[in-house]
């Protein structure tokens, strides 16, 4: 570092908030590009395969007139208009799902280089200089932004080179504007988990906080959608903003008045807030308990437990809500499958046949991609007790690298389970509502069906912790959004076999539409078993701050 002027003043070079807006800057269009990527692979693959597949206007009628009065469809995918063309099946199919993994990115990222950063303490130099509370907030909300747009311009290419296809036909300008709605739920949860940061005592209780305020936005939209008259009500809810933008079918520009506006407000509030508190302090006080309550620590699983069991519950909880949604409309979707070019779609992805059992299997490739997610989530908590410091605190005391490693392995291998074994239930009873005729046993199958290719993303996280500490998240994630991007461009018959195969999810039986391959099965599991042994012979081997 230069030595101070001749009067003790900071010399002159990149002011603090340059450096936060830097860092933010760079982590945020790191992940904006990855999570554009998958986005606009997502609308590609869903736009041609639907103008491959549903050539005929009576196969696009047929599609149309299946789930374009389904309230319970809506309900969970958003309102369907226009399903009998290649703009409205690609908004029904992608939007809501996008919007969601938007949100969850954008409060995520925002809590994790907001409080996340200061929690860290890499805040703390910077602010005792000439870096004000107020300035630090700012310029990293300008780097989040920065991020937002990265995210907006890779998708938005996507979405343009799919569109020039004459048989999708999307105009460059439409292209535009879909991605750019379809990126709005991202920005605004990045603000929601910018204010949330300011209000909490820590990344964690910020990002549930922002969690909340997430899950009732859902639950509005969904009320809203669910053709019970309440179609006002989208207007309560920052995803119901979004799908009144109407992209593709009936463009609404004014939808975008309150998404703005919302950005624009909460990013000046969680300016404000930083500026009214102490660094690291809080608005609202970490609860303390009045005794200490030791039970479940004697060793590091009840640590872990401690530590995880809110994400623990609220995954389960998460999943079990999908699941049961997915139940409650299975019936229904399933009546348009057989005799349609929707049974073609079903067998690439490899659920033979028709009727409600082809349907379950997607659906549960579904729940496993998600599975998939928890999973990763999984080795990024790990991750930070490494980087952070704090798993030192163990390692240097009577609890071996081995045990702890194993132990958050171990636990994280039970976390699936329990994914699986939540969803598959969740699945049942709502099918079992709708008389579907779900055999249980075979749901249950279905469900723990899902566990082998999500022991592999964990496999691989837990490689990359004992040999590349500080990409373990990075190498569990790319796993997983490598084998989602093969699977969707593979559905639709657009790769070689041998690359298809390159995909895990591709290596699950489409359960219970075909029987679980139990051979596949055992190699995945032991595959996983086997990436875990190599990040616990690297583990044991290295540096704890070694990156």
């Amino acid at each position: 570092m230069p030595p101070p002027g001749p009067d003790g003043a900071a010399p002159s070079g990149p002011s603090g908030g340059r450096v936060v807006l830097g860092r933010t800057t760079r982590a945020a269009a790191r992940t904006g590009a990855l999570y554009g990527a998958v986005f606009g692979a997502f609308v590609a693959t869903s736009a041609y395969s639907y103008a491959t597949l549903y050539a005929s206007p009576r196969a696009r009628a047929a599609l149309a007139a299946a789930f374009g009065s389904n309230h319970a469809a809506s309900a969970l995918f958003g309102p369907a208009p226009a399903l009998d063309t290649v703009a409205g099946f690609t908004v029904y199919k992608v939007q809501m799902t996008i919007l969601v993994l938007g949100a969850i990115w954008g409060l995520l990222v925002a809590t994790r280089l907001t409080r996340g950063e200061e929690d860290a303490g890499r805040w703390d130099l910077l602010l005792v200089g000439r870096t004000t509370r107020r300035g630090a907030a700012a310029e990293a909300l300008a780097g989040l932004a920065v991020g937002v747009a990265v995210g907006w311009a890779v998708t938005a290419l996507a979405i343009v080179a799919v569109g020039r296809i004459p048989r999708v036909g999307f105009g460059p300008s439409a292209s535009l504007y879909f991605a750019a709605s379809l990126v709005a739920s991202a920005a605004v949860f990045t603000v929601v988990g910018a204010v949330t940061s300011q209000l909490a005592a820590t990344r964690r209780q910020a990002a549930a906080l922002a969690a909340v305020v997430l899950g009732a936005s859902y639950g509005v939209r969904l009320v809203a959608d669910a053709g019970m008259g309440a179609e006002w009500a989208r207007w309560l809810s920052p995803l119901g903003w979004v799908e009144e933008l109407g992209p593709l079918t009936g463009p609404r520009p004014l939808a975008f008045v309150p998404i703005v506006a919302c950005c624009l407000v909460l990013g000046g509030l969680a300016v404000e807030l930083a500026g009214r508190r102490d660094v690291g302090a809080s608005v609202l006080a970490e609860r303390t308990p009045a005794g200490a309550r030791l039970a479940g620590l004697s060793g590091p699983a009840g640590l872990t437990w401690r530590q995880g069991r809110g994400v623990y519950l609220g995954w389960v909880g998460a999943l079990a809500a999908i699941g049961l949604l997915y139940g409650l409309v299975a019936r229904s979707a399933s009546r348009s499958i057989g005799g349609s070019s929707l049974s073609e779609v079903l067998r690439r992805l490899g659920a033979q046949g028709s009727g409600i059992e082809a349907m379950l299997g997607v659906v549960f490739l579904v729940l496993a991609v998600t599975t998939g997610f928890a999973a990763a989530g999984q080795i990024t908590s790990a991750q930070g007790e490494l980087t952070q410091g704090r798993a030192a605190h163990l390692l240097v005391r009577s609890v071996s690298r081995q045990r702890w490693l194993w132990t958050r392995v171990v636990m994280a291998a039970g976390f699936v389970v329990a994914l699986a074994v939540a969803a598959a239930a969740a699945v049942w009873i709502g099918g079992a509502t709708q008389h579907a005729g779900m055999d249980p046993g075979r749901t249950l199958a279905a469900g723990l069906n899902t566990i082998p290719p999500c022991l592999v993303v964990l496999g691989a996280g837990v490689a990359g912790l004992g040999l590349w500490p500080r990409r373990a998240a990075a190498v569990a994630y790319t796993v997983l959004l490598w084998s989602l991007l093969v699977e969707l461009v593979g559905g639709i018959g657009g790769l070689d076999r041998w690359l298809y195969d390159a995909s895990l999810f591709h290596q699950m039986a489409a359960a219970p539409a075909v029987s679980p391959d139990p051979t596949s099965a055992a190699v995945l599991v032991a595959l996983a078993i086997g990436l875990a042994g190599v990040g616990a012979w690297g583990f044991g081997r290295r540096d704890l701050d070694a990156g």
